[in-house]
């Protein structure tokens, strides 16, 4: 049984930091990318950032410089580091475990989701 199970959502004034965390279990978890995507109200998910196998890494252009993806294979874990938060960060925050297929990455499995919301 395949489970991604994200932590350290919650509220955060303008200008602050959270660290999400996602652990996974039932997985060969080196061997995947990982990602965490994000949800606002009333708009479509997107991609916020991605970890490679290798360590090889992407980002959403609206958090470049201020959010950190990174991955820890013996603990199983990946992390997103967001700093100088803004209200435009309010979503809630999804991990995914990612194969290559078809020359481009997909999503073979999904956490529940954690919420940050961003406000003074």
């Amino acid at each position: 049984q395949v489970q991604l199970v994200e932590s350290g959502g919650g509220l955060v004034q303008p200008g602050g930091s959270l660290r999400l965390s996602c652990t996974a279990s039932g997985i060969i978890f080196g061997i995947y990318a990982m990602g965490w995507y994000r949800q606002a109200p009333g708009k479509e998910r997107e991609l916020v950032a991605r970890i490679t196998a290798g360590g090889r890494t992407n980002y959403l252009d609206s958090v470049k410089g201020r959010f950190t993806i990174s991955r820890d294979n013996a603990k199983n874990t990946v992390y997103l580091q967001m700093n100088s938060l803004i209200p435009e960060d309010t979503a809630v925050y999804y991990c995914t475990a990612l194969k290559y297929s078809g020359y481009k990455y997909q999503s073979a499995y999904w956490g529940q989701g954690t919420q940050v919301a961003v406000s003074s």
